[in-house]
């Protein structure tokens, strides 16, 4: 418990540090916060995320020219989307292994759910019956539910919906599930049916090292199991809210400041200029 209350008290000064409103131009969630209606968020949120892999610059011009092919209407884009009327708008449109047959049938899929369910949040919720203690269901229902809405979803779109039940860490969907969840500046905070305790860390690179280096993990793969030990790790520190300390985690390794001393590193501005997601 000493070890903790030690961990505890490097994280919480970083986790102030990151989790301000400087940081969030030059990060994916920018997009769904340029958003007033939360289902546009939560639409255009789901595709920043599954985007979210690679140079942030890049991410962010990308996502940009989505919501131009999306007409800046991603909820409505997406919730009346035709493949013969709609698909030549997303032809061409790709960003590292996401291609455009993932864009045109994500966004057929998550229309025809939408249509039933309204919004992604009744889409990823019905999977949560109030007893779990986190989404891992709740992903693995939604992944399943968009993969195989139609007979004809290319297999390749697995690559993009992971699930906890094929031993995945899930990295992007439980980021995305942070964005949803967790009230701002940072986080967007629009769904009020998952809890806050119920987030997995979003487990990958950077905070798996950062994690291992503190002690709050020892499983060496980075896979779901793994999340879930950081994520118990994290509620020995904040039992109600404990993917704050991915912002902390994240921020370390990306931006190389000591968790000794933690005004070490770049300003904000340089900070935001290149760093990997």
């Amino acid at each position: 418990m000493k070890q903790i209350t030690a961990i505890k008290r490097t994280l919480d000064p970083l986790v102030q540090r990151f989790e301000t409103t400087g940081y969030i131009a030059a990060d994916p969630i920018a997009v769904p916060h340029g958003f007033d209606d939360p289902r546009d968020q939560e639409v255009i949120g789901l595709f920043a995320a599954i985007m979210a892999w690679g140079q942030r610059r890049t991410v962010l011009n990308k996502l940009a020219e989505l919501c131009e092919r999306m007409r800046y209407r991603p909820y409505r884009f997406v919730l009346d989307f035709k493949i013969a009327r709609d698909a030549p708008r997303l032809d061409g449109f790709k960003h590292r292994t996401f291609q455009t047959a993932d864009a045109v049938h994500l966004s057929r899929n998550l229309g025809l759910l939408l249509r039933e369910h309204t919004t992604v949040e009744n889409l990823f919720s019905r999977h949560l019956t109030g007893g779990e203690s986190d989404i891992g269901a709740a992903i693995d229902g939604f992944s399943k539910s968009v993969l195989f809405a139609e007979s004809d979803t290319p297999p390749r779109l697995s690559k993009h919906l992971a699930r906890p039940s094929a031993g995945s860490a899930c990295k992007r969907l439980c980021m995305y599930a942070r964005w949803m969840v967790r009230p701002g500046p940072f986080d967007l905070g629009v769904w009020k049916s998952v809890r806050t305790d119920q987030l997995v860390l979003p487990l990958d690179v950077h905070s798996g090292r950062q994690a291992r280096r503190l002690g709050l993990l020892e499983r060496r793969a980075n896979d779901w199991k793994a999340a879930m030990e950081l994520t118990v790790a994290c509620r020995l520190m904040n039992a109600t809210d404990p993917s704050r300390y991915d912002l902390a985690l994240f921020g370390m390794g990306a931006y190389g400041v000591s968790a000794a001393s933690p005004s070490e590193g770049r300003s904000v501005e340089t900070e935001s200029a290149s760093p990997t997601v």
